[in-house]
């Protein structure tokens, strides 16, 4: 791109960024909008989500948990740090490897830094043994 010091890599590569950017800035809002394809969908069985304990749905960057029996909650599955994978939740909580920090599979609500922002969240209901986006 003649005349602004950036060639046609550098500005690729800076349009990419910045769109990755914007896709990942609502995800420290606390409250994840169901994309419309995700709505009513099956997104885990009550069976494979222990209680204390929970369950990442890799391909649509959900982790599950059900803190207390018979409660389900689910949120965006990358770190409001710098976005790293969090990992299934263990004695109700959620850790990303990354950096370490911590949130609580009953709030999102980071609890170990460096995040201090919570996981985004997505209501979510239970319809026979499916775990469904509201």
């Amino acid at each position: 791109m003649p005349g602004n010091g950036l060639g046609r890599r550098e500005a690729l590569g800076a349009a990419g960024m910045a769109a990755c950017g914007l896709a990942l800035a609502g995800c420290g809002t606390g409250d994840a909008k169901a994309q419309p394809n995700l709505k009513g969908k099956v997104i885990a069985r009550t069976a494979d989500v222990p209680v204390g304990g929970g369950k990442v749905i890799e391909d649509l960057s959900i982790v599950v948990a059900q803190p207390a029996q018979g409660v389900y909650k689910a949120y965006t599955s990358a770190c409001t740090h710098k976005g790293c994978a969090v990992s299934a939740p263990k004695d109700n909580v959620i850790r990303c490897a990354c950096h370490g920090s911590e949130f609580a599979a009953d709030s999102g609500k980071a609890t170990k830094g460096p995040a201090t922002a919570p996981l985004a969240s997505f209501q979510v209901k239970v319809e026979g043994d499916g775990i469904v986006i509201a």
